[in-house]
């Protein structure tokens, strides 16, 4: 079985939650004999394909993005090439021009589409845009969300219901590199232990300023990791409420992500909106057994993050409320721990990327068997 993903970005160009998720799922069935592509858009290359761990990454030449989407012209016929071969196109949403490239290149495969999000900020455009994502999501085969919080809570995905399933994302901690005794103990001299860790794109709706705000005058110690559009913003910010304790370390390895998720006290994602639709980096915490702290917004991040059991999880863009319970990990390490334990536990029963691929290898075969007929 031959299965080509289409998403506007991908590793190595781009670190996402999604282009993990992606990852995660492209090595998981390659690993059990499927053929995997990944075509996506770069700024650095204009034509290429090269093998990514087990399956095969293709990259064509971005033209120009607008509202957040990237479009290509290069991509309409490497898309309808790679798509003539394969025999499952899977779509990731939003990406308003996948919908373009899907009725231009007139795709007859069956299709399945993973829903990662809502369009929340662009709602100019979305007025445009509704009716032709209507069409598009009423073409797909199957479509997928990524936990039953989004579902429930979504209008878009309730208008497909009778074609959407639930699969949540998945990762596996061998996809993940070890860090072994010196690299741990450099980290450490630099940043010491127990600081609270954040990890991800730094865009508006990552709540960060939030943060910021409810780390007044406690001035705990606070790891930023990842680059993004608001960074500069964000680093005026932590400097004007005088938080001398927030470091912000930009890209790095993935070796050193895992050293930094070892030595932190908790993993924090104070996401505010509900752009926020999972929260891998949430999920990469519990895997290591940390406790985390979230915001209600309604979804996937409520998923992974079970209140008192996981973690802690705040009303949303409530500083105050952030603040306490950062606190409350502070003063009860030992609870911290728990918590952190159980959130292992919780990755172990609903989140390994064995469960997570083995449910879609199933979905595709259910898709093929369906559309035939």
């Amino acid at each position: 079985m031959k299965i080509l993903h289409f998403y506007k970005t991908y590793l190595p160009d781009s670190h996402g939650g999604i282009e993990q998720f992606i990852y995660q799922l492209a090595r998981g069935c390659a690993q059990r004999g499927l053929e995997i592509d990944v075509l996506s858009l770069s700024s650095d290359v204009t034509d290429e394909s090269n093998l990514y761990d087990n399956h095969v990454s293709h990259r064509v030449r971005k033209n120009l993005e607008i509202a957040s989407t990237g479009i290509s012209i290069r991509s309409f016929a490497k898309f309808a090439a790679l798509a003539s071969r394969a025999d499952i196109i899977h779509y990731h949403h939003p990406w308003p021009f996948a919908d373009i490239v899907h009725f231009a290149t007139g795709v007859s495969k069956p299709t399945v589409l993973t829903y990662h999000s809502d369009i929340v900020r662009q709602q100019r455009w979305m007025k445009l845009y509704k009716p032709l994502m209507n069409r598009f999501l009423g073409s797909i085969d199957r479509i997928v969300a990524t936990s039953p919080n989004y579902l429930e809570t979504s209008q878009t995905l309730m208008a497909f219901r009778e074609k959407t399933e639930v699969i949540p994302i998945g990762l596996d901690r061998l996809a993940y590199p070890t860090p072994d005794a010196s690299r741990i103990d450099r980290w450490r001299a630099q940043l010491g232990e127990g600081f609270f860790l954040f990890v991800g794109m730094l865009r508006y709706y990552k709540g960060l300023h939030i943060l910021f705000e409810a780390n007044r005058g406690t001035n705990f110690p606070v790891v930023i990791v990842g680059a993004g559009p608001v960074e500069a913003e964000l680093r005026k910010h932590a400097a004007d409420a005088g938080l001398t304790k927030v470091t912000f370390l930009g890209t790095i390895s993935e070796i050193d992500k895992v050293a930094l998720f070892m030595l932190s006290r908790a993993v924090v994602l104070p996401s505010h909106l509900r752009s926020e639709a999972f929260g891998i980096s949430l999920l990469e915490g519990a895997m290591f057994g940390k406790p985390m702290i979230s915001s209600e917004i309604g979804t996937g991040t409520s998923y992974i993050n079970k209140h008192e059991e996981t973690g802690l999880v705040v009303p949303a863009a409530d500083p105050g409320a952030l603040g306490e319970a950062m606190r409350l990990l502070v003063d009860n390490p030992a609870r911290g721990t728990e918590m952190g334990h159980r959130a292992f536990l919780r990755y172990q029963e609903y989140f390994s990327a064995s469960q997570m691929v083995d449910r879609y290898v199933n979905l595709y075969g259910r898709v093929m068997s369906q559309h035939r007929t």
